[in-house]
């Protein structure tokens, strides 16, 4: 006789690889804000050169959208990393939930996996919408040889969008 695919002797294995890749999800966007935080200026210059597009290819017609002012530079960038942190503490408090529910009943631990959806969506709204349609598109970072972040964003959000559809899928 067959056992059901959701018993918990047969589900540890896909809950240990689930709960390891949240876990590590959470380590990373709290890692990357506290980096942001205690070196502040390395990032900043980052934020600053392509919010003010200032090495973008020299007389592209789109510069009316570069943006000089120092506060808003600050500004945004602490919304970037008051972002970054946001993901970590959400991709924590579902890693928390699944750790508590692993050896419990398969609705349990499904129940658990509840906060992944929302550390993938933070994340995503950091990385793919801050870096790859705002700064990417609408501040043309993709013209900077020197400050493209396009495709370390791109890693960081496919692998969030990956983990979480595997997370998401019944042991």
């Amino acid at each position: 006789m067959t056992r059901p695919i959701d018993s918990r002797e047969d589900a540890w294995p896909a809950r240990a690889a689930k709960l390891v890749m949240v876990a590590a999800l959470s380590v990373f966007g709290l890692l990357v804000a506290f980096n942001n935080v205690t070196d502040y200026r390395s990032n900043f210059l980052f934020v600053r050169h392509v919010l003010s597009m200032d090495t973008t290819f020299s007389g592209n017609r789109l510069m009316w959208r570069a943006i000089s002012a120092e506060w808003a530079w600050h500004a945004l960038y602490a919304l970037i990393i008051a972002g970054e942190a946001a993901t970590g503490v959400v991709f924590a408090v579902a890693a928390y939930a699944m750790g508590r529910a692993f050896r419990g009943d398969g609705a349990a631990f499904a129940r658990a996996k509840r906060f992944v959806p929302l550390g993938t969506a933070l994340g995503f709204l950091v990385w793919f919408f801050g870096f790859s349609v705002v700064g990417g598109e609408w501040f043309v970072m993709w013209q900077s040889p020197a400050w493209n972040g396009q495709q370390p964003a791109f890693r960081f959000f496919i692998t969030m969008l990956a983990v979480c559809i595997y997370v998401m899928q019944e042991e």
